[in-house]
């Protein structure tokens, strides 16, 4: 059973972080990822830095950015990762744009992926059709849970067509807008939040854009599986250094 599906499975609300390889130095992408495992954190998006983000906002840019200028790229973050395994047991999700795993070649990326244990992928901009009828199959022959996102704005339909072809958790979208931390939901997320619910979809739904404490957190899996933060363990990082990630899990449960 893939990493993800297993996660799903615990009986308790899932946090999930994000984080730009090679940020806020190009060679700290797999202590951050087995800091955030050491500290309690129950999945990892491992963001994979691209020059045009146009789903991220400010904070995050500026880390893919800098990552970028530190020199990452997708064949350097393969090797930073070849050996992740040994040492990390949670699921292990790369999100990122299209452009560069077209780059490296479609089978070659998910081949890739599978040797070195990465258990999905996040791309915001692979439109669910798409992947549906061109890229499916070569996902599932290397075990790859591809995660769809939703917004306020997706049609039920839609959302139901998006649930029909995934296998593994459906990233909530908490707005319209780009990436970036708030302090609290107001009633429009807790209708949409509600709403997503009243479908009774077959896959769990995790909520990410806007989770940037506990409070949030709490608000965002009240009626989900779990959370994703981003924009603030970023903030984080910049702020505080990447030997300080126990205080940063500690402040969100």
């Amino acid at each position: 059973m893939n990493r993800i599906n297993k996660a799903l499975e615990q009986d308790k609300k899932l946090l999930s972080i994000y984080f730009t390889a090679g940020y806020p130095s190009l060679n700290d992408t797999a202590k951050v990822i087995q800091d955030l495992e050491k500290n309690g954190v129950d999945m990892i998006e491992i963001g994979l830095p691209f020059s045009d983000p146009l789903a991220d906002g400010p904070t995050i840019q500026e880390s893919s950015t800098i990552a970028l200028k530190n020199g990452m790229t997708t064949t350097i973050l393969f090797d930073q990762l070849k050996d992740i395994r040994k040492s990390v047991n949670i699921p292990l999700i790369i999100m990122g744009y299209f452009n560069p795993m077209m780059q490296y070649g479609i089978e070659a990326f998910c081949a890739k992926c599978q040797e070195i244990g990465i258990d999905g992928l996040i791309i915001p901009d692979l439109p669910v059709a798409e992947y549906h009828e061109q890229y499916q199959k070569t996902f599932e022959k290397y075990g790859l849970i591809n995660v769809f996102l939703i917004t306020p704005q997706t049609s039920d339909d839609r959302i139901r067509f998006i649930d029909s072809v995934s296998n593994g958790f459906i990233y909530m979208v908490s707005s319209a807008s780009t990436t970036g931390a708030k302090n609290t939901f107001g009633d429009v997320q807790q209708q949409y939040f509600e709403r997503i619910k009243a479908l009774d979809l077959k896959n769990p739904q995790i909520v990410g854009f806007g989770i940037s404490n506990a409070e949030t957190f709490t608000q965002a899996t009240t009626t989900t599986k779990g959370a994703i933060i981003g924009s603030a363990f970023i903030k984080h990082l910049t702020n505080e250094g990447v030997d300080t990630i126990d205080k940063f899990v500690g402040s969100i449960r």
